[in-house]
């Protein structure tokens, strides 16, 4: 056994653990009152890990389709460049609704951080 297939055998078999342990937790999902805040928390995760695994994926199957060694982490940011451009675009379109009450806070934490992203996306294009 190679050094390099211990560790994928340790997350595949993690990975089949999980499985398991989330294929359990459907019916308490559908029948159990949970705290909202774990149910966020636990979505999050979730989305988080299913973005990864689809970019594993991508990565792994890559060569098989002549697209050269693209890194997993490529996968991912250019994922997340897609979701966000879509998620502005609807964003811009909120904005300029007038039957939607905004708070101040969090707009001013977008614009911080829209403001960030553009200094950052101008050293790069």
């Amino acid at each position: 056994m190679s050094v390099e297939s211990v560790p994928r055998a340790n997350v595949s078999g993690r990975l089949a653990s999980a499985i398991t342990e989330l294929t359990a937790l459907q019916e308490p999902l559908l029948t159990a009152e949970v705290d909202p805040r774990v149910l966020t928390d636990f979505r999050d995760a979730l989305n988080r890990i299913r973005n990864i695994a689809w970019a594993a994926q991508q990565s792994a199957n890559a060569p098989l389709f002549d697209q050269g060694a693209t890194t997993v982490a490529s996968y991912l940011t250019a994922e997340r460049i897609r979701a966000a451009f879509q998620l502005c675009r609807s964003l811009s379109s909120d904005i300029c609704r007038d039957d939607i009450e905004f708070q101040k806070g969090p707009l001013v934490e977008l614009y911080g951080a829209a403001q960030t992203l553009v200094d950052e996306l101008k050293e790069r294009l």
